[in-house]
């Protein structure tokens, strides 16, 4: 039973490194496979693998089914539904997911939309506060009227990002879009399913929490304990949870679902026996098991019943029937069972670091236990929980938080014994005390582990290792943590040690490793040598708390092991070129700045050597030539387009020509210099002011990488520069199509990579445009 089951979740986890979906035809041969296995028991196996992967399959063609139609996107679309989930407000926009329940206009649109309804004058018109009128215009249960524009899901893709299509997927959402000014916003009812009933008191309580705490720290961490609204806790916060080891702590995680059913469970086990006509009708164990699901699922629920928490409940409910069934003898038949439920349920549960972090931890506790004092158990499980998941949070993200131990020595206790049931306690009894009081524990809580973030080495941070070396790292985690009695247990270390001290791969010398980064409208690109790192922009700003920089190219240089930057190139002063650029200076010591921004701006301060580009400039790094070429002296006076810094990266194989927003007044001015290079990064994102036949001319490239978002606003790249290129011969990738894109200048050859196409998976075929 329990090989049968991992074999089932490997099965459906096997389904989402696939790059096409198979026929479902296939799923025919499943019945005769299990005849099969009924026969020869020695089949169980492969037959349980196969079920889970046909299952999966099955699963992600109805969800995938039920995608927005590509000729639907782009237009504009009338559609009735309600707001189906706690709206979360930024400074521009209120965000929800929307249930659709018809559309008068006859389209066939997805069951679940994201949207978005941007801040304008409407929204400020009753008031100055405009952005909390916006908050206020849509609640969970409303039925509204809406003309919105949708776009299939789509994402960034890059090395190390954050997979937002699979995300989506998973969540079964359709389509993402936003309201239209100009079109229907018209409520027209409510609904008051038990979902909608559920959501409206979440509404409730995170209100009085705000109301009653303000814009405090502790308001947003008990919003996120108390129904799972993580979404007003600040990026600062996370980060100070990340770099302490605690991030898991501060929401409805696993372990606090565990913990309240658990503290149910026990209560009702302890009154149960002191009912003597309960107990024999019903033995405590069994009530116990009952109340423990029903806690579980109440406590979900309270939490939007959202995926992560989802898995925990199911997790409780086979734990709980199999303490029913008095089989519980076999934490790991147990284990494997509740795996093999989450999966089946959610196909794309492999998918999530969560799940297997919270496996990971609930085994390594099983497998240390030993009887003895509790203290003694407590260090022991820490050490355990720390040493055996230092691979996976490698592998995960590039990182190993070395003051956890002790931040969750003092965390875990205090925020899931005593906080999480204060906010639980207040959420039914609105007394105000009680929230001041969990509120102060936050307050104290935060000003230790920004402690413990200060302690010396409290982060070990480095490149994310080759999957062999993290399988070996987790043997040898094993064979470290094993129990008193087996052999040689210090040489489990010693597989752990190349997942540590690997050297990360890097260029060789006079080769150049170019990655033109998916970061939407806008452009980042990296640039590496053999001993040396070069950044080309930082992207844009998505917002008041997140930019490309943290997003995209923050995780693109840990995981390759960048641990500075020799030199950043800011092109011109457009935001959608810098607006990551501060996200990076204050992440990474950056040596120089080259850049066409005016002497004064702020950026200039935060580096050591800071100058403008200038035609001319050239220099060597490892056998790898850099060049300047635009702009003049004379020309701070043009437009901040074609101020843009234009830099050539040559080797003795190849050359890349970076161009930032020039346009066809600087690219006549390049006219007549060497442009000619292999990789031309297409000017101003393909925009129609850029781009001439004379410049395509001259450089003569065999590739042209464009970076544009998808179906943006602006119509880049347009159809007449992709004509010029198509008719010049030259191949194009986009980022929005193609994801991020490494060029590979070696000193005989020119090699291309897009990411979609190096790690394609079947969510992520490119839509059509």
């Amino acid at each position: 039973m329990t090989l049968a089951a991992l074999a089932f979740a490997a099965g459906a986890a096997a389904l989402q490194l696939q790059a096409e979906l198979p026929a479902l035809g296939w799923a025919a041969v499943l019945p005769v496979m299990v005849f099969l296995a009924y026969r020869w028991r020695s089949l169980v196996i492969p037959v349980a693998f196969a079920i889970g992967f046909f299952w999966a399959s099955a699963l992600a063609h109805l969800r995938m089914a039920d995608w927005l139609a590509p000729e639907l996107e782009g237009r504009d679309l009338d559609v009735v539904g309600v707001v189906s989930s706690l709206p979360a407000l930024s400074e521009r926009a209120v965000r929800f997911e929307f249930e659709v329940e018809s559309t008068p206009g006859g389209a066939r649109l997805p069951q679940k939309l994201l949207l978005s309804w941007h801040r304008t004058p409407w929204s400020a018109q009753f008031s100055d506060e405009g952005a909390a009128l916006l908050e206020q215009a849509v609640h969970p249960g409303e039925r509204w009227l809406f003309t919105v524009r949708l776009r299939r899901p789509h994402g960034n893709v890059n090395p190390y990002g954050f997979d937002y299509e699979a995300w989506l997927l998973e969540r079964g959402i359709g389509a993402t879009g936003y309201v239209r000014q100009r079109g229907e916003r018209r409520k027209i009812g409510s609904r008051n399913g038990i979902s909608d009933l559920i959501e409206k008191a979440r509404e409730s309580v995170r209100d009085r929490f705000q109301s009653e705490l303000g814009a405090t720290p502790g308001a947003g961490i008990l919003a996120a304990l108390a129904v799972g609204d993580q979404r007003a806790i600040s990026a600062e916060e996370w980060r100070l949870f990340n770099r302490t080891g605690v991030t898991h702590l501060m929401s409805i995680s696993g372990l606090h679902v565990t913990l309240v059913s658990g503290l149910v469970a026990w209560l009702v086990a302890f009154g149960w026996r002191h009912v003597p006509a309960a107990a024999l009708r019903l033995p405590a164990r069994k009530a116990a098991a009952v109340a423990a699901i029903v806690a579980a699922l109440g406590y979900t629920l309270l939490a939007g019943f959202g995926v992560p928490a989802q898995r925990t409940f199911y997790m409780v409910t086979v734990v709980a029937l199999a303490l029913w069934c008095g089989r519980i003898a076999s934490p790991s038949r147990t284990l494997a069972l509740a795996l093999a439920v989450i999966v089946a349920a959610d196909p794309w549960a492999p998918l999530a670091p969560g799940l297997w972090l919270s496996f990971g931890a609930v085994g390594l506790i099983f497998y240390v236990a030993q009887a003895g004092p509790r203290v003694m158990q407590w260090i022991r499980m820490q050490w355990a929980i720390t040493v055996g998941l230092a691979p996976a949070a490698l592998l995960l993200f590039g990182q190993v938080s070395v003051a956890g131990p002790l931040a969750n020595a003092v965390a875990i206790p205090v925020v899931s014994v005593v906080v999480t049931p204060l906010a639980l306690l207040a959420v039914v009894v609105p007394v105000r005390f009680l929230l001041e009081a969990a509120e102060w524990l936050v307050a104290w809580l935060l000003v230790f582990l920004e402690w413990c973030a200060s302690l010396p080495g409290a982060l070990w941070l480095q490149h994310v290792p080759p999957v062999w070396a993290i399988v070996a790292a987790m043997a040898g985690a094993v064979w470290l943590l094993a129990p008193r009695g087996v052999p040689s247990r210090p040489a489990g270390v010693a597989l752990m040690l190349p997942a540590f001290a690997l050297v990360p791969p890097a260029p060789a010398p006079g080769e150049a490793w170019i990655t033109t980064l998916d970061v939407g409208q806008g452009l980042a690109v990296v640039v590496r040598t053999a001993t040396r790192t070069l950044l080309y922009d930082a992207g844009p700003a998505y917002g008041p708390e997140a930019d490309s920089g943290g997003r995209v190219v923050v995780p693109l240089l840990r995981g390759a092991g960048i641990e500075r930057l020799d030199m950043m190139v800011l092109s011109h002063e457009d935001t959608d070129h810098l607006g990551g650029a501060l996200t990076v200076l204050e992440t990474f010591e950056v040596r120089a700045l080259a850049s066409s921004l005016p002497p004064a701006h702020a950026l200039n301060a935060l580096v050591p050597e800071a100058a403008r580009c200038a035609a001319g400039a050239r220099w060597d790094w490892d056998g790898v030539r850099f060049e300047f070429l635009h702009p003049p002296p004379g020309w701070e006076v043009a437009r901040r387009n074609n101020q843009s810094c234009v830099l050539r990266v040559q080797t003795a194989g190849g050359s890349m020509l970076l161009t930032g927003d020039i346009e066809r007044l600087a690219e006549g001015n390049l006219l007549g210099k060497a442009l000619k290079a292999d990789v031309l990064l297409v000017p101003h994102h393909g925009s129609r002011t850029s781009s001439s036949e004379a410049f395509i001319e001259a450089v003569a490239p065999r590739w042209a990488v464009v970076t544009a978002g998808y179906r943006n606003r602006f119509g880049h790249p347009t159809r007449e520069v992709l004509a010029r290129y198509e008719q010049a011969g030259v191949r194009v990738l986009r980022t929005d199509l193609d994801g991020a894109t490494e060029i590979i200048l070696k000193q005989d050859s020119v090699l291309v990579n897009p990411e979609r196409a190096l790690r394609p998976r079947y969510w992520r075929r490119i839509p059509a445009v």
